[in-house]
């Protein structure tokens, strides 16, 4: 179908302040990508409303005229879920960033879907609260995008992601009608239509109103650093503190690329510059518990090969440890503008053997990878740099990518922990699940929008994105988990194979 997109211009201003319609060429540049700026495309349209009447009253537009949307956040996401596919109008919900109510009493916030992830704890810790999701990108990234996503944090392994901190939505569905999912409270007896609405990437509606849950801040914290000689070594110790029954807040790993990265944007060395990787562990709760905890955790540590072992000394001093962590990605940024980030899942256990086997894998395809990651829930951000003005090496980094992501299946781990399927990921969802499965997954997203106006093109593999079967994409090269132990670090083998 083609869109008369003068004519949906001039319905939007008809609906929409003057300064909510963007149309200028130059304007909708800043639209044509999200985190993941391997893939672009340029708007025709972009509105940004500033309530849910507007929202409704753009979406019931797009209904009678057929005009496919995408909803879009801060634009922090890292798998093509806001491109604007398909001719598709972007409704950017940056300018509803307002706090609607606070509840203390009831522990609760409720917010609109642009407010960054950062302000609500900021809200609420005055009165010792907080809210527990907590990405990398939490300065910058918007609370509709962290539901569109299920998003997750360093502090997911304790508390979980977003969908453990929802209670309840309201919600335009893609014909603008406005429902409520979720009833507010920790526990319901209905359909849970609010779990089903979080993570589904802008495909069955858009959020306007979000009710989160807030937790009361920890009487103790502490954070431990633990340098290895080996990536194995530190994997071995999260493996080590998860199995002894010790719980802690996150854990989180950077490899030796990652740490001079971070060093040389600090200006000095926070980190050991030698280590070949650093484990942050971070350990809350009541004082005595957490003293036991960094006593356990860092014997542990210990055996598993761990030279030396930090506690920060402050509160000062555990803002900085944990802002290297979440500096990664811009610090890989200011040494290689161009670098692709993969997100997927293994379990703990997995933890050494995949790494070794993604080190591998870089050597095969000649593209370094820097790694840093949620390791106390085996969730993996390998960080693949290239040149972009390299002959092919687009290709060479999307195989790489698909390699990663099927060496994580083939460990029993998944093809993203918290960003999404999208446009980038799509072609490889049927590695993970099989035909009747994605037929009942098409169908709860029929139920919530039969004419496929929200995001259409997203998550599912079709013949027009991936061609006849995403399987026969994937490189040829098969990654095996059962390759031969040297001084007990594993060297995965590397095989071509017909089939996947």
């Amino acid at each position: 179908m083609t869109i008369d997109w003068a004519a949906m211009e001039r319905h939007c201003r008809a609906l929409l302040p003057a300064r909510a319609v963007v149309a200028a060429p130059q304007e909708l540049l800043a639209y044509d990508c999200d985190g993941l700026t391997l893939h672009r495309e340029q708007p025709s349209l972009v509105v940004l409303p500033e309530t849910t009447a507007q929202v409704a009253a753009v979406l019931r537009l797009c209904h009678a005229k057929g005009v496919p949307f995408v909803a879009r956040g801060s634009g922090t996401g890292l798998s093509g879920g806001a491109l604007a596919e398909n001719g598709a109008l972007v409704i950017a919900t940056t300018r509803m960033r307002s706090i609607l109510k606070v509840d203390l009493a009831n522990r609760r916030i409720t917010v609109q879907p642009g407010v960054i992830n950062g302000w609500v704890t900021r809200a609420v810790s005055g009165d010792g609260f907080y809210y527990a999701p907590d990405p990398s990108s939490q300065v910058v990234c918007s609370i509709g995008g962290n539901v569109a996503e299920n998003s997750g944090g360093v502090h997911c392994l304790k508390y979980g992601v977003t969908s453990n901190h929802v209670l309840e939505m309201e919600v335009v569905l893609p014909d603008g009608t406005i429902t409520t999912l979720g009833s507010g409270l920790a526990e319901s007896p209905e359909l849970d239509l609010r779990g089903v609405f979080i993570g589904s990437e802008g495909t069955l509606g858009i959020a306007t109103a979000i009710t989160l849950r807030l937790l009361r801040a920890p009487q103790s914290v502490a954070v431990l650093l633990a340098d290895f000689t080996a990536m194995e070594a530190a994997g071995e110790a999260v493996r080590l503190v998860t199995a002894a029954g010790v719980l802690p807040a996150g854990m989180e790993i950077m490899d030796n690329f990652t740490i001079n990265a971070v060093d040389d944007l600090f200006g000095h060395d926070e980190y050991p510059r030698d280590a070949a990787a650093v484990l942050l562990i971070e350990l809350d709760g009541q004082e005595r518990e957490v003293t036991a905890a960094v006593e356990i955790a860092g014997e542990l540590c210990r055996r598993a090969g761990a030279r030396t072992i930090r506690r920060a000394s402050s509160e000062v001093d555990r803002a900085l440890l944990w802002k290297g962590r979440k500096s990664a990605f811009a610090a890989v940024g200011r040494i290689t503008p161009t670098y692709y980030v993969q997100d997927g899942v293994v379990p703990r256990s997995a933890l050494p053997a995949v790494l070794a086997a993604i080190e591998a894998l870089s050597r095969r395809y000649e593209l370094p990878v820097a790694n840093v990651f949620h390791a106390g829930d085996g969730n993996l951000h390998p960080l693949i740099l290239y040149r972009a003005d390299e002959p092919g090496v687009i290709e060479r980094v999307q195989a790489l990518g698909a390699d990663i992501l099927r060496l994580c299946i083939e460990a029993g781990g998944s093809i993203t922990g918290e960003h999404g399927v999208g446009s980038d990921k799509r072609c490889y969802l049927d590695w993970m699940f099989a035909p009747d499965d994605l037929a009942t997954m098409r169908l709860v997203r029929e139920a919530f929008d039969p004419a496929g106006l929200a995001n259409p093109g997203k998550i599912f593999p079709t013949p027009r994105s991936c061609g006849e079967s995403a399987r026969r994409q994937a490189s040829s090269l098969s990654v095996r988990l059962d390759g031969p132990v040297s001084d007990g670090v594993l060297t995965p083998s590397l095989e071509p194979l017909d089939v996947f």
